[in-house]
């Protein structure tokens, strides 16, 4: 079974980046990563009765993990995830 995430960023600057994360705009979870202190705090699960919350809190932390370390933490407005 495949898997899409979809990532809407809604705030980013020096302290932190919040993406909003699910399959779907219908079902979305909030993820916060603090840059300093390099820890992830989940605001909303996704709760689609699909996927598992972890599988796509996981997903949308390792996305968030490559951007800040391949693309020197330049966070696109809107990005994916397919697994």
């Amino acid at each position: 079974m495949a898997a899409f995430v979809l990532m809407i960023k809604m705030e980013d600057n020096e302290e932190k980046v919040v993406y909003q994360f699910g399959p779907s705009e219908k079902h979305l979870g909030i993820i916060e990563f603090h840059k300093v202190n390099k820890v992830f705090h989940i605001r909303k699960s996704v709760n689609d009765g699909i996927l598992s919350n972890e599988a796509y809190e996981r997903w949308a932390a390792e996305k968030i993990v490559k951007i800040m370390y391949r693309e020197e933490g330049k966070f696109p407005d809107i990005t994916t995830v397919e697994k």
